[in-house]
């Protein structure tokens, strides 16, 4: 029987599919299509198969179905997506808070804001619900077999790749006045990449550049901090305000001078009411922070802290001098560092010991411990923090034995006492001179994970006591040898002390905490931790508690975080300084939320930040301000989610984070999509444009394009094409070449195409630049004669014109010469009227294909097909006075320097020739003699040492 005719046609060549369900697969098609196949079927017996269209998607190279409602389409073209599907009736069936996508998927990706404007390449609704039954007896069937699916995008990996070509320009914000290293974070690379729809610019940035709101000048800053006060708060505020905690606005911000303090009121303006508040102003501020659920505010200095409550003092406390049995030299010890955890704050003293400040949340008041567990330990502290495992599950439980043994630990441990515990556990994290490592819990300070030499940057940490029960017999001697090792060491490498340490755990699914550590010579460790189940552990540790007969061992024993490990995690991409810079004040700043971003920055001589990202750290450095000494998050009206920080010029700037990049990634892009294949980008300095060539996909008619492509003479070849009137009128893709001139937004918005430049039909843009051409002219009787010889160039004047300039080629099969164009355009000043923006001024074709264009000192050197012939510009026409004749079957590349000339060729290498003025002559200098499939050419200069340097087809350069 004949098969029913159906109202659309697919092609399933390189298609990809995946089952949804056990009778409905997935189908993405070449061209980025969804296709729903549904098989109906009555018992055993397959009836029909019945294939509908269903979303326009991203160019697939991969789909994999991922669970039952989520699948996953790959894609080396554009970006990935992780969508969510659920199939049935009506939208009730996704997840609440989803909506199911309609139309491009530009704006808020849901569930995934912080990957915003990631994917021009979303999902878009198919025209119609066209639907096309195979084997099926009754296609009009009412009762139609197909289940209605509803697709809602959670998630995409951004792709910059394949790259095509890439130019370098000036940032929108760049600074004229950057020097040194500062210089480098004025240029952005712009580079084609995807292909077909999925193709887009990709902007990347090496560094990131706040978006500055204002900025004034503060001299001799030593630390800047932010608080929080709201005068209405109820003392049980606590469990309520969960929810709106982001979006308070800070009330303070208090900057530590060198011999003084100043704090500022962060409302509509920043105003300075240093002497109307309680706070200590008359020496520099160490710390700063909330406790009691931002009820009260704890300023810490070096003799001493205040606790107040907005503006006013509740209460002051003197730092007490340490035990006299300590060294004399003790007795001026002051507070060196301060790490906060609501409701406690840990102090590091400059001779090498820490107190602990408690504070009690039904009072509102803080009373100074010292940990009995250092009363007369003689180990110096060398850094020191508390980490506050959040939540109704802290992480760190599961690590202890117990957790493990009885499940659901955390909801009876809840239920025992209401009290913090539903808020988490405090942990306090210590680093001691001789480099070993301690966790305590807080506040009875049981040990519960210990690492001797944290310092030496090992791959993995492990609790020594889970290692000493497994090598018990030989650890005395070990000891004793390792002393004697590090003794040695110590002399070779100063004492490498960790100066700084922080550990967090930032919110997200699977979440785990990390530790940095920083070192005297500015290296940073970075540990993630993770949970291991060894082999029979707990037996062993237990055995090994009852061997060593110490007092309460067995009872730390049980408490200890057994199963913790921590893993080192490369910071490959972070260059450290040099030298440690002289001040103590603390680098890593932790933020949660700056413009819906968490991580921490690090600031001194080469700043940076390090954002979390799928439990992944991307280290973004930020090199536009030079050194930074300070660093704080602000929140208010004027200033949304942003941040303040201080140079070492003594210039304090309040910024917000770009948002127009996406900064998952190794550097900072933001993709602008342009809905066709990039092929080639050039800068043009003088109007900071981007001319760029971009080829879209046009479906026409197959006689329209027979027609074009059969030659003009022949015509009558048309006839012999048997084709029946049908498959005439069917539609054929053919690539239809453009030249766009974008300009980047000043706000960093979209770019605009100020100017489009459309090829003939079959005429592809091979190369696109901007020359700089010398037009020779003598001045007779006041009009300009322009010249075309260069031989009277000693008595003539000289006038240059930056023109655009591109080549093409005709394709149109292999039975026409090739032949191809050059073409010169001038880019107007007027950029109120986009019309009279490009102009053109001279076009000319030549035999062969233009595939490379270049000038040389103010004339034209055009590659076209085997020959590449230099053009003396006249103003009005190109005229040839040069050429060489190498054996290049097509150039791939040119590139200038004075008057050399590298030449790349697809098959026979690099040819590199220079151009003599006298005798008006190329002539070849050297050439590779072997054979590559040469990519690309540049010259490298190094000094006075000229490199070439070149590409090819196997990934080598």
């Amino acid at each position: 029987q004949e098969l029913p005719r159906s109202s659309f046609n697919v092609e399933l060549d390189a298609a990809n599919a995946t089952w949804l369900l056990n009778d409905v697969a997935l189908l993405s098609a070449k061209t980025g299509e969804l296709l729903l196949l549904t098989l109906v079927y009555d018992g055993r017996v397959v009836q029909r198969l019945d294939l509908s269209k269903s979303k326009a998607s991203v160019l697939t190279s991969d789909i994999t179905t991922i669970g039952n409602s989520l699948v996953f389409l790959g894609s080396r073209l554009g970006d990935s997506l992780l969508v969510q599907f659920s199939s049935g009736s009506g939208a009730s069936t996704l997840p609440s808070g989803l909506k199911e996508e309609v139309g491009d998927i530009e704006g808020d990706v849901p569930l995934a804001k912080r990957l915003r404007r990631s994917s021009s390449d979303a999902l878009q609704d198919a025209v119609g619900s066209e639907e096309l039954s195979l084997y099926g007896s009754t296609p009009n069937n009412s009762e139609s077999a197909q289940k209605a699916f509803l697709f809602a995008v959670r998630d995409s990996l951004i792709n910059v790749g394949p790259l095509k070509d890439f130019s370098y320009g000036l940032r929108i914000n760049a600074d004229a006045n950057a020097t040194g290293v500062a210089k480098q974070s004025n240029y952005e690379l712009v580079c084609c990449s995807g292909h077909g729809k999925n193709g887009a610019l990709c902007v990347l940035r090496q560094s990131i550049r706040p978006e500055m709101i204002t900025e004034v000048e503060l001299t001799g800053c030593k630390g800047i901090w932010t608080v929080y006060h709201k005068s209405t708060r109820g003392h049980n505020a606590d469990s309520s305000k969960l929810a709106d905690d982001d979006d308070e606005y800070h009330a303070y911000l208090i900057i530590s001078l060198e011999a003084r303090t100043m704090v500022l009121e962060t409302a509509d303006l920043l105003t300075e009411v240093t002497e109307s508040v309680d706070y200590y102003v008359q020496g520099r501020t160490i710390a700063a922070g909330n406790l009691f659920g931002r009820r009260r505010v704890i300023q810490v200095f070096e003799r001493g802290a205040r606790i107040l409550d907005g503006s006013f003092m509740t209460q002051e406390l003197s730092i007490p001098l340490p035990n006299s049995e300590t060294s004399s030299g003790s007795d001026n010890s002051t507070v060196m560092s301060v790490s906060i955890a609501d409701p406690y704050v840990l102090l590091r003293m400059t001779d090498g010991s820490i107190l602990l400040l408690v504070g009690d949340p039904a009072t509102c008041t803080v009373s100074i411990n010292s940990p009995a567990a250092f009363e007369g330990s003689k180990k110096r502290v060398s850094a020191c923090s508390l980490y506050h495992d959040k939540g109704p599950e802290p992480w760190l439980r599961k690590a202890s034995s117990d957790a493990w043994l009885s499940t659901g630990i955390g909801e009876s441990i809840d239920s025992a006492d209401g009290g913090p515990h539903d808020q988490g556990d405090i942990y306090c994290v210590i680093c001691y001179e001789n480099g070993a490592l301690e966790i305590f819990d807080v506040p009875n300070f049981n040990c519960v994970f210990s690492v001797e030499k944290f310092s030496s940057g090992r791959a993995h940490l492990v609790d020594a006591y889970s290692q000493e029960s497994s090598e018990d017999s030989e650890k005395p001697i070990n000891k004793s040898s390792e002393e004697l090792a590090g003794q040695s060491r110590k002399e070779n490498v100063h004492n490498l002390n960790v100066v700084e340490l922080a550990m967090q755990r930032w919110s997200g699914n699977h979440s785990r905490p990390f530790i940095f550590g920083i070192l005297t010579d500015g290296t940073i460790l970075c540990y993630h931790a993770y949970l291991f189940e060894g082999p029979d552990n707990a037996s062993k540790v237990e055995g090994s508690a009852s061997a060593q007969n110490s007092v309460g061992l067995s009872n730390v024993n049980a408490s200890r975080l057994r199963n913790l490990r921590f893993i080192r995690v490369s910071l490959d991409a972070y260059t450290r300084e040099e030298t440690s810079n002289g001040t103590l004040s603390q680098r890593i700043t932790i933020f949660k939320n700056i413009s819906g971003y968490q991580g921490f920055f690090l600031s001194g001589l080469r700043p940076a930040w390090f954002m979390v990202f799928r439990q992944r750290l991307r280290i973004h450095p930020q090199i536009c301000d030079g050194s930074i000494v300070a660093f704080t998050v602000l929140h208010n009206v004027n200033c949304n989610h942003g941040f303040i920080y201080v140079t070492s010029q003594g210039i304090l700037k309040i910024c917000q984070m770009p948002s127009t990049s996406n900064y998952d990634n190794y550097w900072p892009v933001q993709k602008i999509p342009l809905r066709g294949t990039p092929h080639q980008v050039t800068y043009f300095a003088e109007r900071n444009l981007y001319p760029l060539i971009v080829s879209v996909p046009v479906h026409k008619p197959v006689n329209q394009v027979l027609s074009s492509l059969v030659d003009q003479e022949a015509g009558h070849q048309m006839d012999n094409l048997n084709l029946s009137s049908d498959e005439l009128h069917r539609t054929y893709t053919v690539e239809e070449f453009e030249v766009r001139i974008l300009e980047p937004e000043k706000s960093g918005g979209p770019w605009e195409t100020k100017a489009t430049i459309p090829m003939q039909s079959s005429e592809n843009a091979l190369t696109v630049r901007v020359v700089t051409l010398f037009a020779f002219f003598v001045l007779f009787r006041g009009k300009k004669l322009y010249l075309d010889s260069a031989l009277l160039q000693n008595t003539t004047t000289k006038e240059n014109e930056t023109l655009l300039a591109i080549g093409t080629a005709y394709v149109q099969g292999e039975d026409v010469a090739a032949r191809g164009r050059v073409l010169l355009f001038s880019i107007g000043r007027s950029t109120d009227n986009n019309q009279n923006l490009v102009s053109e001024v001279y076009s000319k074709e030549l035999k062969g294909a233009i595939s490379a264009l270049a000038s040389l000192q103010g004339h034209l050197l055009i590659a076209s097909g085997p020959k590449i012939i230099l053009h003396i510009w006249t103003g009005s026409e190109l005229n040839g006075i040069a050429f060489y004749d190498a054996p290049p079957l097509y150039v791939v590349s040119l590139n200038i320097v004075k008057n050399f000339i590298l030449l790349g060729d697809v098959h026979k290498s690099i040819y590199f020739l220079s151009w003599k003025e006298q005798g008006a002559q190329l002539s070849l200098l050297a050439k590779d003699f072997g054979s590559l499939d040469c990519f690309a050419t540049e010259f490298l200069i190094d000094g006075s040492t000229l490199s070439l340097m070149v590409s090819d087809d196997q990934k080598n350069i």
